[in-house]
């Protein structure tokens, strides 16, 4: 019984162990405009880069987003989930690289 639970134990936690690439990532703002003054119930446009291997690598994925803020200036986005511009944002080797966003 005891091998039985320490082996259950072992396969949960291998299992755990196994790193995953996102598939979406979750990106929060309040949006401000060139004066610092919230954008209140407001069309914003947003660009997003992944970029490789330091702020002012090469870009490895970027895509655009059409949202709209709601009424405290907050947007919700999903990297990953709007209209891509180039690469392909489920095969960038996470693992593989250091990658930070623009």
């Amino acid at each position: 019984m005891k091998r039985l639970s320490l082996s259950i134990l072992s396969l949960g936690l291998a299992l755990c162990l196994m790193a995953q690439a996102p598939e979406r990532i979750k990106y929060q703002s309040v949006v401000r405009d060139g004066n610092g003054a919230i954008i209140v119930s407001g069309p914003v446009n947003f660009r997003i880069s992944v970029l490789e291997g330091s702020t002012s690598g090469p870009s490895a994925y970027t895509e655009t987003h059409t949202a709209a803020t709601n009424e405290f200036g907050l947007v919700n986005l999903e990297i990953g989930g709007g209209t891509p511009v180039s690469g392909d944002f489920s095969t960038i080797d996470w693992g593989a690289n250091s990658y930070f966003f623009k």
